[in-house]
């Protein structure tokens, strides 16, 4: 008994560096990610775009996780998770320096080329990150590893919202309402000045995340391996292919859907309070509020999983919750609809944690494909907030075509955008409920 005891304290206490090492790493690209939500209003300012053209900022990031999810799992194969992590921080910190000519040229693909890098090195870390915390214990707890990583992603994401709210939109509504009363020339010379704003937040960046790949290769992270039976098998049949889990294939799609709704309460919010008419001084906290919600649902996480609650009764009820926030916010107005889109925070925490572990049950040696998968899923975040900026534009055109003012007009339909988040709960809420277990039944 006590030998026993002595081998679970000697491993837990193994275990504490690495998890501290990751959870840094969360920090940073969750830092990185969630300062869209101030770069969106600040790009469709610099660039004159339409609402859907400046959600493309959150599609570059996004995008990034399809086209490099699969080479990510490759390179990890091939050089290990530490390496790996290491090179995401130096194609992040490439990324970065992007920005400099970008902000130059006051080019918008050239900024979305930035954008895109610093997702591809973040594609690297996900891949390699969110396999690793799971794997790194018992499975039944993975959730409340996540919910720690999650915790710091959110808190750093607060932080990079505010600081870059502050760098980025200070004066924008002042700017705004100027632009129309200058020439041709005027405006492109206030423009280029708003734009360069940007270059030394990035230099700083770009230093701090090669600093940080050069420690990662002399951390001590140990190399972790999920089971690697070559055959698995569930209901007397041999699996010997990642396309025979369809509890997986359901958990890539959840997740493909939880990110985009995600990304629209996190990313969207700032742009939504400015629609609502709130100024840009108090609008830049707003996505704050949604990372606050999620930082304290995170904690409940850590404290209530896996001893009180399930990972899957967690996913339930933030699915439910998500279901009824989202209508809450269309038959809302003013502050009270922001409120109800900062509450999709607490709908939202705990649905990365859960999915998963439930989508990474008994994959044994396709792990680290699998991982690969679930990480493509965050190209929701590319493709969701952009049909909001759709759906906002179409509503907008209607209630001008009805004789509403733009002012109005902008407001109204940016409130009806967030219908689009409302399939999204819905098919978590099926996986909860029923797609976890497809395939795994005894």
């Amino acid at each position: 008994m006590n030998t026993n005891t002595n081998a679970v304290v000697n491993d837990s206490k193994k275990s504490l560096l690495p998890i501290a090492i990751i959870a840094g790493l969360f920090f940073i690209f969750g830092f990185v990610t969630w300062i869209n939500g101030a770069l969106i209003p600040f790009m469709k300012t610099i660039n004159e775009l339409t609402a859907a053209q400046s959600l493309l900022v959150a599609s570059a990031s996004y995008i990034s996780f399809v086209v490099m999810a699969i080479p990510a799992s490759f390179i990890l194969t091939k050089i290990g998770y530490k390496n790996g992590m290491s090179l995401g921080l130096f194609i992040m910190a490439l990324g970065a320096l992007v920005f400099i000519p970008a902000a130059e040229a006051r080019t918008y693909w050239m900024f979305l080329s930035g954008i895109f890098i610093q997702g591809a090195g973040m594609t690297l870390l996900q891949t390699a990150s969110n396999p690793y915390i799971t794997v790194l214990g018992p499975l039944e707890s993975a959730a409340k590893r996540i919910a720690i990583m999650g915790i710091c992603n959110k808190i750093a994401g607060a932080l990079g919202s505010v600081i870059f709210g502050a760098l980025l939109l200070s004066g924008i509504d002042e700017i705004q309402q100027s632009l129309s009363q200058l020439s041709n020339l005027e405006k492109v010379i206030m423009l280029d000045q708003m734009a360069e704003s940007v270059v030394m937040p990035y230099i700083i960046m770009a230093i701090v995340l090669c600093l940080l790949a050069i420690l990662i290769l002399k951390a001590p992270l140990p190399e972790v391996e999920a089971n690697t039976e070559e055959t698995i098998k569930h209901e007397g049949i041999s699996r010997t292919s990642i396309f025979q889990f369809p509890h997986l294939w359901l958990g890539v799609f959840t997740l493909f859907m939880y990110v985009g709704a995600e990304v629209i309460a996190g990313d969207t919010i700032i742009a939504y309070g400015m629609a609502l008419g709130f100024p840009a001084d108090d609008a830049k906290f707003f996505t704050t509020f949604t990372l606050s919600a999620m930082v304290v649902t995170y904690a409940l996480g850590v404290l209530l999983i896996p001893k009180y609650i399930s990972q899957t009764t967690a996913l339930k009820l933030s699915a439910i919750l998500g279901i009824v926030l989202s209508i809450c916010i269309v038959f809302s107005s003013g502050f009270l609809s922001i409120l109800f889109v900062a509450s999709l925070g607490i709908a939202n925490a705990l649905v990365w944690p859960a999915i998963w572990p439930l989508a990474l049950n008994s994959l044994g040696k396709f792990t680290k494909t699998a991982s690969a998968l679930l990480v493509m899923g965050i190209s929701g975040g590319a493709i969701i907030p952009p049909l909001y900026g759709k759906l906002v534009d179409y509503h907008k055109m209607s209630f001008i075509s009805q004789g509403l003012s733009d002012k109005m007009a902008t407001a109204m339909a940016s409130t009806q955008g967030y219908w689009i988040i409302l399939p999204c709960y819905l098919v978590i809420l099926y996986y909860a409920f029923w797609g976890h277990k497809i395939g795994l039944k005894k």
